[in-house]
């Protein structure tokens, strides 16, 4: 059943922009045929931290130990889908460790821990670049100790730094038989400071626009990610949701997306939420393969990725 399930997916990628999926991704992974999938962006459930929902099949809904030990059958999957010489980007943070949960203040590795599971299966370390976030707002938001002012004056020795966002990225070995050509370079900046202004042109020695783009991209720590621009999660939330949640920038996605994808690429994201990587890959002309284990969220998914299709139809009939 799921080797039908994936080749029904192939198939109507041919034709239409995506396709998408209520249910667990594992399962769903299985039947996509292998190395078949230009690229892979998603936000994985980050273990106890994010709750979205209460099924056993839900990876946020776990501890630490479990969510490790489940997360291990989904990444030889993507490892297996992916088309050699191409990327799989994961959106992950550091956890604060908790005193009530972990029995001690300080901080989780998760983007090491991650990479470790990516690793085991074959695929290489590729980037990671940082996305600065505000350490207000997380203050403000999560309320700790360790970014307060107040611990200044009472005992600096636990203050900490915010936390930052991190795209890790991995490669599958092997020679990408698909190049992602820019032949004009880099056109359209995504981000929210200005540019230098600069002449575009073909001659790409000379072509200062793109240059000025690259160097924001290339650059480690992201500065000019637009923080609101995201989907609307708060239609998608439910009553018994107790944890905040945070869609992933849509400047991130984009970017990622012009980095190592070409048009018309199929692009997989198992953990589809309300559809925020799938909106920007059909916006940006690419195909996308969305897989949510949560109704609520999913069926919002639907609406969106619905949206953003009229929205491209629209412009293809005014050409």
């Amino acid at each position: 059943m799921d080797k039908i399930i994936g080749q029904k997916v192939i198939n109507q990628m041919i034709t239409s922009q995506w396709s998408a999926y209520h249910g667990d991704a594992v399962p769903i992974l299985k039947g996509l045929p292998s190395n078949s999938i230009h690229y892979s962006i998603f936000s994985p459930p980050f273990a106890s931290l994010f709750t979205y929902s209460n099924s056993i099949r839900d990876m946020g809904n776990s501890t630490d130990t479990e969510f490790y030990n489940q997360f291990q059958f989904l990444v030889p999957e993507l490892y297996r889908i992916i088309i050699p010489g191409r990327l799989v980007s994961i959106h992950c943070s550091d956890i604060p460790a908790m005193k009530e949960r972990d029995g001690y203040i300080g901080l989780k590795d998760l983007p090491g821990k991650l990479l470790t599971e990516f690793e085991k299966v074959g695929f290489i370390y590729h980037s990671k670049v940082t996305i600065w976030k505000d350490p207000l707002l997380e203050v403000t938001r999560t309320k700790a100790i360790g970014l307060a002012h107040k611990q200044i004056v009472k005992d600096s020795s636990v203050c900490r730094m915010g936390l930052p966002d991190y795209i890790m990225t991995v490669r599958k070995p092997g020679v990408n038989p698909e190049f992602v050509n820019h032949e004009n370079g880099l056109v359209d900046y995504i981000g929210e400071k200005d540019l230098p202004k600069a002449k575009k042109s073909k001659d790409q020695s000379k072509n200062k626009h793109s240059h000025f783009i690259w160097q924001r991209y290339a650059s480690p720590v992201w500065f000019d990610i637009r923080q609101t621009n995201t989907l609307n999660v708060r239609q998608a939330r439910d009553k018994d949701d107790e944890r905040h949640i945070c869609p992933l920038q849509l400047d991130v996605i984009a970017r990622c997306l012009e980095l190592w994808t070409n048009p018309g690429d199929v692009v997989v994201t198992p953990f589809g939420g309300i559809g925020s990587e799938g909106y920007e890959a059909v916006r940006m002309g690419r195909k996308a393969i969305l897989i949510e284990l949560k109704k609520s969220y999913y069926d919002v998914l639907i609406k969106n990725m619905k949206l953003i299709q009229n929205r491209k139809n629209t412009e293809l009939d005014l050409i």
